[in-house]
């Protein structure tokens, strides 16, 4: 199985505070990953170097071959590479379809059949068809997580990166979240930054853990629960990753 994406050395300072220290993270084509770790872990910085929305202070990000360190997040969307924000980015004042058909049109320009054709699959996918013509910011923050998720397949990406995607969901909606990721995972691989850890039990083959910007552990959801580290990691947290 090739690797699709890998840090060598990454690292982000924030003048004194270190974020992410020299982090070695490959994430091979077709897998589900999941990205955890406590509060302040510095995952999110770490999603944030790897789209191109942070530069990073050393190290590199490689995607399909390629060294991407340098290219600004646009260069890397249209490489391959999609992500949905921890917090919705929808076009609220946009119908749903419209939304998802900005989206379709990075990828297909001004083919609008194939644009109509994209966006009708990518919200038949998510659910969301029979919402095609409502208001973006008329859904529920559950619907628009999903929309952007809708926004994220309309460009066919090899990589897939969903920040924090079932906070907001329904225990119904999260069951219909995780037979859509076992749906996909045939089609792209996935990056799941996910504080549900059901969630990540469940759908990812292999979890990376961070912790005060470092790889703590990395393993198979079975390894990773049964780790001390990772139990340390999180003694006060609960189950909140």
């Amino acid at each position: 199985m090739s690797t699709l994406l890998s840090t060598r050395a990454l690292s982000k300072r924030f003048g004194g505070l270190t974020a992410v220290h020299e982090v070695d993270f490959d994430l091979p084509e077709g897998e589900i990953r999941a990205l955890i770790g406590p509060n302040g872990a510095g995952k999110t910085t770490f999603v944030s170097m790897l789209i191109g929305r942070v530069a990073p202070s050393a190290g590199a990000v490689v995607f399909d071959g390629q060294d991407v360190t340098g290219l600004p997040a646009h260069s890397r969307v249209a490489l391959g590479m999609a992500y949905t924000f921890q917090i919705t980015s929808v076009f609220a004042r946009l119908a749903v379809a419209e939304n998802v058909a900005l989206a379709a049109r990075r990828r297909l320009g001004r083919d609008r059949a194939a644009v109509r054709e994209a966006t009708a699959r990518a919200l038949d996918r998510v659910g969301l068809s029979d919402r095609s013509g409502a208001l973006a910011g008329d859904l529920s923050y559950g619907h628009q997580r999903l929309l952007e998720v809708a926004m994220g397949l309309a460009q066919r990406p090899r990589l897939l990166i969903l920040d924090e995607p079932t906070q907001g969901l329904s225990d119904s909606e999260i069951a219909a979240f995780k037979a859509l990721i076992r749906g996909l995972a045939a089609e792209t691989t996935i990056l799941l930054i996910e504080h549900n850890m059901a969630v990540v039990m469940e759908l990812a083959d292999t979890v990376t853990v961070l912790n005060f910007g470092e790889v703590l552990a990395e393993g198979t959801p079975a390894e990773i629960h049964a780790s001390a580290a990772v139990q340390a990691a999180y003694l006060g947290t609960g189950a909140d990753a």
